[in-house]
């Protein structure tokens, strides 16, 4: 495996705050890579950091580049889409064309107008007449057809009616992703993303809780729904997290041994939404 972006002790301070606190990782190539936090975690300072544009404490590469340092290399093969729209609002969306073929060497102005025409966005509409779907999907078409091998999503689909939202990642996953490009993708939205990722990685307070591949979870983290003298008996192997749901116990438990708990309930892998919770309100408890 080759990988793409390497982090080592990484730290972002703002005054006192570590807004990112010493972190270590790395995302291979050909992976969709999603980043889950509460608001104010550090994800988008992190995602800055990968993007150049802002500077940290420790070793960063991102494709073999320093991102703050060399950054006009790196956006070459990055493409970035955030969660507010930054197209300017007077321009045509052929002018927008025009611009980005002139600058960006990469960029198949063919395949984005093959794109395109499958939207109803019109080649002579300004970005200001679009709707948000729209602009997203312009934004997408564009970002699709530059020859990238990283694309960077924040909060990509905020806005969007669930219909949008399902085109957006099935065309994300038909004319983007190929198993050579690597995605990483932050949202809130986490259960209509969890079918498309082949790795995960959570962070609080600045700190990764979770990094792993979505095919390892199974091994390493169930739920367990009981009750009465079996929540007690089941509570004495040490769950990190512990739920009521219909008047019955949810506990979710790391490391342990599924036949340490056969017969005290029902045992399942629980869903990245729900092992998110756990992860992050288990460490504050």
């Amino acid at each position: 495996m080759t990988s793409l972006v390497t982090a080592s002790n990484v730290t972002k301070r703002f005054g006192d705050l570590r807004a990112v606190d010493n972190v270590s990782f790395e995302i291979e190539k050909g992976k969709i890579l999603g980043l889950f936090g509460p608001n104010g975690a550090g994800k988008t300072t992190l995602l800055k950091a990968v993007l150049g544009l802002t500077d940290c404490e420790g070793q960063l590469s991102v494709l073999g580049l320093d991102p703050f340092r060399q950054r006009k290399e790196l956006m070459k093969n990055i493409c970035f889409i955030a969660d507010v729209a930054v197209l300017p609002r007077w321009i045509k969306v052929t002018q927008l064309l025009d611009f980005i073929e002139s600058v960006h060497p990469n960029f198949s102005r063919k395949r984005a107008e093959e794109l395109l025409s499958q939207t109803k966005v019109r080649s002579e509409a300004k970005v200001r007449e679009l709707s948000k779907g729209m602009v997203t999907q312009l934004h997408l078409s564009i970002i699709t057809a530059i020859d990238a091998r990283l694309l960077v999503l924040d909060e990509p689909t905020l806005g969007l009616d669930i219909i949008f939202r399902k085109e957006f990642y099935g065309n994300l996953l038909n004319d983007y992703f190929d198993g050579e490009r690597t995605i990483l993708i932050t949202t809130h939205q986490v259960e209509e993303i969890e079918h498309l990722m082949t790795d995960i990685m959570f962070i609080n307070d600045g700190r990764i809780l979770l990094d792993s591949s979505m095919e390892s979870l199974p091994d390493k983290y169930f739920e367990l729904m009981t009750s009465g003298e079996d929540a007690d008996k089941a509570r004495q192997l040490g769950p990190i997290f512990e739920r009521d749901v219909f008047g019955k116990k949810v506990m979710t438990f790391e490391g342990v041994d599924r036949e340490r708990l056969a017969g005290l309930g029902e045992a399942h892998t629980p869903s990245v939404a729900d092992l998110f919770v756990a992860k992050v309100k288990g460490a504050a408890a």
